[in-house]
């Protein structure tokens, strides 16, 4: 154990080292106050990152299936005070697991993070958390650190679960945690399958998507990394996502999403689509 820069490193069994942030600071443009003060364009590019790539596409390519979830500036406020944690309202970590036996049974709806190693899943789930600096995120220099299901929980509205990464590094053990959990968490009512859009879906992706589709559960991909590469390396992989989405994915809500946990764009969005999803905002019948 080893403390650096203020920050705890805790060393693991194999050697590597994972970051712990009891008490993270917020992102500067965590709120849609900070965003509201940048320029209109950088605005929506923040908040909607499809908009800055819609330039780049040709005319032939239909942009419905990444416009379905349009919400207003006041959905993204109800969703973000739903992610601020208070007195009333406490946002924390509150278990791990490696069986179904181990874990929490709850009755509030759960949503789960999963997706290939090193594809940004903590860093991700800690920029969504950042307005509640009292959630602990590990967030590790080495893919393959999520060896366990961790829970945190959002006050009485939902549970989000981390699950550890597929691919590389991933688990021995990770069929045997991961696909019980699937079948039978009943109160589970979305998976978020993660992406790298610098690189564009991979082996492992499409065999997660099989996975998905086996257990007829819903789920939404998102495009994760975005601002590793220029659009014109992003719009083939994403296109590549959204051809994936229309071809083989019955049970995946047809628009990808796009985060950059670094600059922040999409994470709003992605909060928003979550508060949704968990019935803790009502918006149009076209999201499902």
């Amino acid at each position: 154990m080893l403390l650096r820069n203020s920050r705890l490193l805790l060393r693991s069994q194999d050697g590597s080292y994972a970051c712990l942030l009891p008490r993270q600071r917020a992102h500067r443009l965590a709120s849609l106050q900070r965003v509201s003060l940048l320029p209109d364009k950088r605005q929506r590019g923040v908040l909607f990152p499809f908009s800055a790539l819609e330039g780049h596409l040709d005319r032939s390519i239909d942009r419905g299936d990444f416009l379905l979830f349009q919400p207003s500036r006041e959905d993204l406020q109800h969703a973000e005070k739903l992610f601020t944690s208070s007195d009333r309202h406490e946002i924390l970590y509150t278990s791990s697991a490696v069986r179904m036996d181990h874990v929490p049974v709850i009755q509030q709806p759960e949503v789960c993070f999963i997706g290939r190693s090193n594809v940004g899943k903590s860093s991700l789930i800690r920029a969504l958390f950042s307005l509640a600096p009292e959630v602990e995120v590990r967030v590790s220099k080495t893919p393959g650190h999520t060896r366990k299901m961790d829970f945190f929980r959002v006050g009485q509205a939902f549970t989000l679960v981390d699950m550890p990464g597929y691919g590389h590094k991933a688990p021995t053990d990770f069929v045997d945690m991961v696909e019980p959990y699937l079948q039978t968490r009943q109160n589970l009512v979305r998976m978020f399958l993660l992406m790298d859009g610098s690189v564009g879906p991979q082996k492992a992706d499409l065999v997660a998507v099989e996975m998905c589709e086996e257990f007829c559960r819903p789920y939404v991909i998102v495009v994760t990394k975005i601002d590793k590469v220029a659009p014109g390396l992003l719009l083939p992989n994403l296109l590549q996502v959204q051809s994936l989405i229309r071809t083989q994915a019955r049970h995946c809500f047809p628009q990808p999403f796009l985060v950059s946990s670094l600059q922040y764009s999409g994470v709003h969005l992605l909060r928003c689509f979550i508060a949704h999803v968990t019935g803790n905002l009502q918006l149009g019948a076209s999201v499902r």
